[in-house]
């Protein structure tokens, strides 16, 4: 992708969607370190692009991450965030950190739960309001 506001191409459709993901770890354990935040960057971006997605931005604390993922249509949110999870987990998990060992057991690194949220392109009120002011025929 040259630029994460193009907008871009498939067979059928033109688009540019964006989803915000927070995920939160596993009991709310307090975890990650710059190291283990900089390793989950390069597991979410590689895995963005399996599903032609790209990582545009990416950050986190000691308990939670947040990214900022442009997606097209043809995928589903909840398959992206189960796969991002799945294999950032085990490939996280597989380094043996000592801060994931000392405060998580089993094999899970992330609460169940998460949040998404769709951003960018006008606001909501603008786009209702070019809709109502279309040229309805008489």
């Amino acid at each position: 992708m040259r630029n994460n506001t193009d907008i871009r191409h498939g067979r059928h459709c033109v688009f540019l969607m964006h989803v915000h993901l927070v995920f939160v770890t596993k009991y709310r354990r307090e975890v990650f370190t710059k190291e283990i935040l900089n390793d989950l960057h390069v597991i979410f971006a590689q895995t963005c692009l399996d599903f032609e997605a790209e990582l545009v931005e990416f950050d986190g604390e000691d308990g939670h991450v947040h990214l900022l993922v442009n997606y097209p249509p043809k995928v589903a949110v909840s398959n992206l965030v189960n796969s991002l999870k799945g294999v950032s987990s085990r490939l996280v998990r597989k380094k043996n950190y000592p801060s994931i060992q000392k405060k998580l057991w089993g094999n899970a690194l992330w609460s169940p739960s998460y949040f998404a949220g769709s951003c960018g392109g006008a606001p909501i009120a603008v786009i209702r309001q070019y809709i109502e002011q279309q040229q309805t025929p008489h």
